[in-house]
């Protein structure tokens, strides 16, 4: 019975290429079929707000995620309406642990913003059978400290540092936001003016906004040499992902994160600074989908528990 394909001649050299661009087309139909199946496949992934912020600041990057992904993007101890107090990396990390056990995940990745990076770094380094890969967005890390920092943890002049600046920074964002609203004519974009907003909608339902902050920030003077001591103990396959144009946390420290991590890629994102979940959502959500694809299925190199003091 015929069935309408022509015969190939042997040897004819237009029917090898015939053949080849054949082959070809098969192949990439095969890669993008096998993209497709890994990006449909369920994963869960934890979102971890920065300092200060809310587990709202995600909302657009988790917009543009696959609907095969499930999601935890909660405030963190201190801030929204967790009423848990605030906490130093380990504190925050056995919080995190703890709402995997209430959701029943047994493995999530871990997507840390700004001091949420420190938190993500911590779980895996406290529990590395929990974290199927890590993704740190402008994370705090080695070398991301400043004068400011040092100042604003320092005895004394910290807590007053840290009163002045939530009793008034927050009330002056406030203004200043309804000011450029009123000039518009319109509600702002979750992307526009975003450090303003940060600073006006920061709150903890349960406590002062001023300690919050206070022991975050004397937490990562304190506890950052610990923090990175224990970096290259991470297993975890690793994004970092930074703006070479971050004026709050410089490029060395993405670089130095990917340098110590064993099983890492460093991304560079140009425009959105220090705040690109909220800035640049489409180039943050595009790397944390195009990671995920090419996660392999034996993922982790064996590593043990560290916990840091």
């Amino acid at each position: 019975m015929a069935t309408g394909r022509l015969p190939l001649a042997v040897g004819d050299p237009h029917t090898e290429a015939f053949e080849a661009l054949r082959s070809q087309a098969c192949l990439a139909r095969l890669e993008w079929l096998r993209v497709m199946h890994r990006s449909a496949q369920p994963v869960h992934l934890t979102f971890l707000h920065g300092q200060p912020g809310a587990g709202s600041d995600w909302s657009a990057v988790i917009d543009r995620l696959p609907d095969s992904c499930a999601v935890l993007a909660g405030d963190r101890p201190g801030y929204g309406s967790n009423k848990a107090g605030p906490g130093d990396f380990s504190a925050n990390a056995r919080f995190v642990l703890s709402e995997l056990d209430a959701a029943e995940v047994a493995e999530t990745v871990l997507v840390g913003h700004s001091y949420g990076g420190g938190v993500a770094l911590t779980v895996a380094a406290m529990a590395p059978e929990r974290v199927r890969a890590l993704v740190l967005v402008s994370s705090v890390g080695p070398d991301c400290l400043n004068g400011w920092d040092t100042l604003l943890a320092a005895p004394v002049v910290g807590p007053v540092c840290s009163v002045c600046a939530w009793w008034l920074t927050p009330w002056v964002a406030r203004a200043r936001l309804a000011r450029i609203v009123r000039r518009r004519g319109r509600a702002l974009e979750p992307h526009e003016h975003v450090y303003w907003d940060v600073w006006g909608s920061a709150r903890h339902s349960a406590g002062a906004m001023w300690h919050t902050f206070l022991v975050e920030q004397r937490a990562l003077v304190a506890r950052l040499d610990a923090l990175v001591g224990v970096i290259p103990s991470v297993r975890a396959p690793t994004l970092v992902i930074a703006d070479p144009k971050d004026t709050m946390v410089p490029i060395v420290t993405a670089q130095a994160l990917h340098k110590l991590l064993p099983v890492s890629e460093l991304q560079l994102i140009n425009a959105g600074g220090h705040q690109l979940p909220r800035r640049n959502p489409l180039a943050v959500s595009q790397s944390i989908i195009g990671f995920l694809d090419h996660l392999p299925e034996k993922d982790r190199l064996s590593a043990g528990h560290l916990a840091i003091a």
